[in-house]
């Protein structure tokens, strides 16, 4: 599994940080965070809502865009090491110079420059998707929108939306993202992880997303499973994500191959990866063992990815070369 190519579109670049990478971090700018970790050295946290502020205290040390540089280059190595060659990471201007466009660019630069760097080392490709932070409110969501707008192009090439999805209603977002859309941005948003089945039906509705982050609870309405199977919306499944947070119980529980049967579009990402304690691998692991995915599996979901993937066509068509036969 660990070797196989894989291609990642819900993955947060602050929560994908190894807690030794944020723990010496802070360690030199004399801050202390020591109540971001357990006894073990992880991230600790006890639901959802306290990860949100646990994550807020962890990105607090990251400061200059030269800290984004070395955390992009360290979190794409980690992913390249578990056969991820595309990541599409959701990067928010609010913590990348507050939301100012001007400061933004210089926190892109250094992002970008690592993650050119990735590829040359490691073969791992990246992409941006700016995202504003739901809790923090729409009118920083548009301070967010116009710094897409600002800069976009072949590295940055959409708009998400994270955080707390019980703050607000999709549609007080919708300016950002129509800014965004007359951009020429690609779309998604989180959406069904919390919310239940109408937070679904809401970005798809009021934000005219694409893709769904997560979108997983839209089992729970078979209406809503059918319209998104029928208008092709991709969900950015992160099935480790959503047992460590007890959105579901178990592996076995999680709907992930109930929406594939019925047929909805699915990929597979780790959304925070230190923090949920998984991989890539260990989702393909998971996978396997807990819902008998096989090849066929794996490589359709792979295939999903690099079509709902935001990127261009030439970098998609190279995405194609590099996993085909690889799942036979």
């Amino acid at each position: 599994m660990k070797n196989l190519p894989k291609i990642e579109l819900h993955h947060h670049i602050e929560g994908a940080a190894p807690p030794s990478f944020i723990r010496d971090l802070a360690k030199r700018k004399s801050v202390d965070i020591s109540k971001v970790f357990d006894e073990s050295g992880g991230y600790a946290f006890t639901d959802f809502w306290h990860f949100l502020q646990v994550y807020e205290a962890a990105t607090s040390v990251l400061q200059t865009p030269q800290d984004y540089h070395d955390l992009t280059l360290a979190v794409l190595q980690a992913g390249a090491e578990h056969g991820v060659i595309y990541t599409e990471s959701f990067i928010s201007p609010d913590f990348c110079g507050g939301g100012d466009v001007d400061a933004w660019r210089d926190y892109l630069a250094a992002i970008e420059a690592a993650a050119n760097t990735a590829t040359r080392d490691f073969g791992a490709q990246m992409r941006c998707i700016v995202t504003p932070v739901r809790h923090f409110g729409p009118d920083k969501a548009r301070a967010s929108a116009l710094c897409a707008a600002e800069t976009v192009g072949e590295f940055v090439v959409g708009l998400g939306m994270g955080g707390d999805e019980k703050a607000g209603k999709p549609a007080d977002f919708a300016y950002a993202f129509d800014m965004a859309r007359e951009a020429g941005l690609h779309l998604t948003a989180h959406a069904g992880e919390w919310g239940g089945p109408a937070s679904v039906r809401a970005v798809i509705d009021d934000l005219r997303v694409e893709r769904v982050g997560h979108g997983v609870r839209a089992i729970e309405d078979p209406a809503l499973v059918d319209d998104l199977a029928e208008r092709g919306i991709v969900l950015e499944v992160c099935p480790g994500s959503n047992v460590a947070l007890g959105v579901y119980q178990t592996w076995a529980d999680h709907p992930i191959s109930k929406l594939m049967e019925r047929g909805v579009k699915v990929t597979v990402s780790t959304d925070d990866p230190p923090f949920f304690h998984t991989t890539m691998t260990a989702e393909y692991e998971n996978l396997a063992r807990h819902q008998d995915w096989g090849g066929s599996e794996f490589a359709t979901v792979n295939a999903v990815a690099v079509d709902a993937a935001f990127c261009d066509a030439e970098t998609k068509d190279a995405l194609r070369q590099k996993l085909e036969g690889a799942y036979d």
